[in-house]
C-alpha cells in the first residue's frame, strides 16, 4: 500500500506543531524563530531506521539518483548500466549527466539479469544501477560480486522497495550508495521527496554539498558567508516534508505488516494455479504488489476486467508499462537500448501487477482471489 493511505491526524497535528514552533519551512537558518530542524531530524531517523551511517533527504527520487551518480564521478560519455524494467527517472538522470544508459535484460524476478549484466560491462562502465522493482530485491549477491571483480561502484535504486531486505540488510544499503523515493505513490510519502543512503563519508559529503548549492555549512561562518568547494544545485526538501517524513517513517513497520497479510492471502490462493513472479532467495519484499505472469491473453484480459470492475486497478503492469519499460524510450536510450529491451517488453506484457491496498480488507483479498481462481476452473 502507498503511504498516502495512512495519512491522517498524526501528520495534521505535526504540521500544526510546525507552525506553532514558528512556521519556518526552510531547512536552514532562522535559528531565533524556530524550535527544531525537522529535516535534520528526519535525516538522522532515516539513517537509524535503515542502519546506514549517513542519510540525506532530497527533493525527489530522481534527483537522488542524479546526485548519487555525481558523487560517484559519472561524467559525459561514461556508461552506466541499468535494467529494462524500471521507471524512466533512472535513465533520465543518466542522460542528464551526459552519460550513456546501457540497458540490461531482466529475468523472471523482473529485475536485473545477471548473465546479461556480465555481457554489458565495458571499459567505459562507471556505475551499475540495479533497480528493486515493485517491492522485490535484485540478486545483490551476484551483482556485488561482479561489481567488485571489475571495480565498478553500485548505485542501488530502491525507490520502489523501501522497507525490503536482502539477507539482514535493508535494500538501498548494500551498494556504495542507495536512493529512495517518497513520492505520493510510494510506501511512505512526503508528497514529493527522496533520500540518499551511504556508509561512505566521502560520498555523503559530496551529496550534502551538491544538493545545497555547494554549501559546506561550515560552523565557523554564518550561512550567508559559508564556504564552498564545488558547484552545486538545489535539491533540498522543506521542513513540511521533513516533519511529515518523520511521522510516515514511524508507520512503516505497520504498513509492511499489513501489506504482508494481504499479499500472503493472494499467494496462498493463487500460486498453485498461476505462474508468479520469482522472488530472490534470502530476500524479503515490502509486499506492495503481487505479480501474476499469464501467457493466455484471454485469461489475462479477464483478470484485468475483474481488477477494474472491483476497483483494484493495476500497478504499472500493464497500465503504465510505457513509463516502466525502456522498450518505449528511444528518446533516451536510442535504438540499441530499445533492441536490448525487446525480451523484457515481451515478458512484462504477460504480467499483471495487483496492488496491495490497506483500504481493502483481508476478506476483500480472499474474495478477489476466489474471483480470479474461478477463471482457471472454467
Amino acid at each position: 500500500m502507498p503511504g498516502f493511505e495512512v495519512l491522517g491526524i498524526e501528520e495534521r497535528k505535526a504540521i500544526n506543531k510546525l507552525f506553532d514552533e514558528g512556521g519556518i519551512l526552510f531547512a536552514h537558518g532562522f535559528t531565533n524563530r524556530r524550535k527544531k530542524y525537522h529535516v535534520r531530524e528526519f535525516e538522522r531517523e532515516l539513517a537509524k531506521k535503515f542502519n546506514s551511517k549517513y542519510s540525506l533527504p532530497v527533493s525527489n527520487g530522481t534527483s537522488a539518483i542524479k546526485i548519487a551518480l555525481k558523487s560517484l564521478g559519472v561524467k559525459p560519455q561514461d556508461e552506466v548500466i541499468t535494467q529494462s524494467f524500471n521507471f524512466i527517472a533512472t535513465v533520465e538522470a543518466i542522460v542528464d549527466l551526459g552519460a550513456k544508459p546501457i540497458i540490461c535484460d531482466i529475468d523472471e524476478t523482473l529485475n536485473m539479469d545477471i548473465e546479461d549484466l556480465k555481457k554489458k560491462i565495458s571499459r567505459k562502465t562507471k556505475a551499475i544501477i540495479p533497480v528493486h522493482m515493485l517491492g522485490a530485491s535484485c540478486n545483490m549477491k551476484e551483482i556485488t560480486r561482479i561489481a567488485k571483480k571489475y571495480k565498478i561502484p553500485i548505485l542501488e535504486d530502491n525507490c520502489e522497495a523501501v522497507g525490503g531486505k536482502y539477507g539482514t540488510r535493508f535494500l538501498g544499503t548494500l551498494g556504495d550508495i542507495g536512493v529512495m523515493s517518497f513520492d505520493f505513490a510510494k510506501i511512505i510519502t512526503t508528497g514529493e521527496g527522496g533520500a540518499i543512503l551511504t556508509n561512505k563519508k566521502k560520498l555523503y559529503k559530496y551529496c550534502k554539498e551538491y544538493h545545497d548549492h555547494g554549501h559546506q555549512n561550515n560552523s565557523k561562518f554564518p550561512r550567508g558567508n559559508d564556504t564552498s568547494k564545488i558547484a552545486g544545485f538545489n535539491y533540498r526538501i522543506t521542513e513540511l516534508q521533513g516533519i511529515i517524513g518523520k511521522i510516515q517513517l514511524k508507520k512503516l513497520n505497520f504498513i509492511l505488516s499489513e501489506n504482508k497479510k494481504r499479499y500472503q492471502i493472494l499467494d496462498q490462493n493463487l500460486s498453485k494455479y498461476f505462474k508468479i513472479r520469482k522472488i530472490e532467495k534470502n530476500s524479503s519484499q515490502n509486499f506492495e504488489t503481487y505479480i501474476i505472469i499469464e501467457q493466455d491473453t484471454k485469461i489475462r484480459n479477464q483478470i484485468l476486467k475483474i481488477l477494474s470492475n472491483y476497483e483494484y486497478g493495476t500497478r504499472n503492469l500493464p497500465d503504465a508499462i510505457k513509463w516502466h519499460c525502456s522498450y518505449y524510450w528511444k528518446r533516451a536510450v536510442g535504438t540499441e537500448g530499445v533492441y536490448n529491451s525487446k525480451a523484457a517488453n515481451k515478458l512484462l506484457k504477460t504480467c499483471i501487477a495487483i496492488p496491495i491496498w490497506l483500504s481493502r480488507t483481508k476478506s476483500d483479498y480472499i474474495k478477489l482471489s476466489k474471483k480470479i481462481l474461478d477463471l482457471k476452473k472454467k
